[in-house]
């Protein structure tokens, strides 16, 4: 028993198993093989490692945005003249990566909470049983209060009045000089992986370069100052189209890095997408065209509170950054090769398919291939005194034999068919 163990024991630590191997030598087998293994190749080094760059690890960032707005409107209604700033046509004024840039308004001033009738089409009747008293329209400007105006054909609400007229959009957009305004983006990512951190404002973009450039796709692809008619033209739209009802743009500063390089090489590139707000590109149909939004200034006029209400219609911008960095990392890079060789034996699983079921000689090489062990094996090179091993070794020589005798033999399968070929 001791000795059985130790040999056990010796076997395991000092002896080394392999795979056995056969060597065919087929040229149609063999020209399959290496057309599936160059497959595989070109997978490797082509897919995984060129295009999707397996080789390196990868990390997005943390990013912040700064915006600022510049310019000056001015606006001319029935002669009333006016200015206006930043402080009036930027919502909210915070420099936020989401924010809105008024280009056209309608103002209702001098609202006081009071009775009045409804506008036409919110709430229309002929008697007062059509005003149920207490009761709201959801598209209406307050709560009825159970009469009916003759003089407007309109129910009587308590709201702020006068009521809203929103009926009539002006047109051109009273903002249009807004197309002049100017964006200063300041945007600055992380990578934490690598602890890597970099700015919009990189090489060369000093304050003299910021004082004299305007971001232009081509001549100056790195200014981070727009001009907001350049935004609207980059992103799709007509500037007096969407400035009439307003609309949303996208700003996507992209910085796909590759840190392998030197790091001045990781710079943002920016694109624009119009989102919605352009009714002659779009569906006419729509129940919502554009972007609008209220907002009013209340203020007491002898002792009675009163309110300008303001309805806004504007350009929404949304500032989005989007990231990837990548750096070469062994751990990814063993990761590609490990998984390339292992599809290297796709080649091996498709050869030994055609060799074992499809080729004439597939008898022969499945016995090449496999060995096979039974009692009765067992007890033949026993009764011969040989070794178990050496008595499969002659078995397969005379098996191989016998195979070679069937194909010179012209009435065997195999033989027909090398005659067969062999005369064509």
């Amino acid at each position: 028993m001791k000795s059985q163990i130790s040999s056990a024991l010796s076997d395991f630590f000092f002896e080394y198993e392999t795979p056995r191997q056969v060597l065919v030598r087929n040229r149609r087998v063999g020209v399959v093989c290496r057309l599936i293994q160059l497959g595989v190749l070109a997978y490797i080094i082509g897919w995984v490692f060129i295009y999707e760059k397996g080789y390196q690890s990868t990390d997005t960032a943390v990013s912040s945005v700064f915006s600022k707005m510049k310019g000056v409107g001015y606006t001319n209604v029935n002669g009333s003249e006016r200015v206006w700033d930043v402080a009036d046509y930027v919502f909210p004024p915070q420099g936020d990566s989401s924010f809105v840039v008024m280009t056209n308004y309608i103002i209702t001033e001098g609202q006081k909470m009071g009775k009045c009738p409804e506008l036409q089409g919110k709430a229309n009747c002929t008697t007062d049983a059509d005003c149920e008293g207490g009761s709201f329209k959801r598209t209406g400007h307050g709560q009825m209060t159970g009469s009916c105006v003759p003089a407007t054909k309109t129910c009587e609400v308590l709201a702020w009045c006068p009521v809203e007229n929103d009926h009539n959009i002006p047109d051109p957009p009273r903002l249009m000089s807004a197309e002049n305004y100017t964006l200063f983006i300041k945007n600055s990512v992380t990578f934490p992986l690598f602890q890597v951190t970099r700015s919009n404002l990189v090489e060369g973009i000093d304050n003299a370069y910021i004082k004299k450039c305007l971001h232009d796709p081509k001549k100056a692809p790195l200014c981070p100052i727009f001009k907001l008619g350049d935004i609207v033209k980059l992103s799709g739209f007509k500037f007096e189209t969407i400035a009439k009802e307003g609309g949303a743009i996208g700003i996507v500063v992209d910085w796909t890095c590759n840190l392998d390089v030197d790091i001045k090489h990781c710079k943002p590139t920016y694109n624009f997408h119009g989102l919605y707000g352009n009714p002659t590109e779009t569906d006419k149909a729509r129940a919502s065209v554009g972007y609008n939004f209220r907002y009013a200034k209340h203020y007491l006029d002898g002792g009675v509170q009163k309110r300008t209400l303001h309805k806004v219609f504007g350009i929404r911008i949304d500032i989005i950054v989007q990231s990837l960095a990548r750096k070469f990392d062994i751990i990814p890079t063993l990761t590609a090769i490990g998984s390339g060789v292992g599809i290297f034996g796709v080649a091996t699983v498709v050869c030994d398919l055609v060799l074992l079921y499809l080729l004439p000689k597939r008898e022969f090489y499945k016995n090449m291939k496999f060995k096979y062990t039974d009692t009765q094996a067992q007890h033949d090179s026993e009764s011969l005194g040989l070794d178990t091993s050496v008595y499969y070794t002659l078995e397969a020589n005379a098996r191989q034999a016998q195979d070679t005798d069937r194909s010179n033999d012209p009435d065997s399968e195999a033989g027909s068919s090398e005659n067969e070929a062999s005369k064509k």
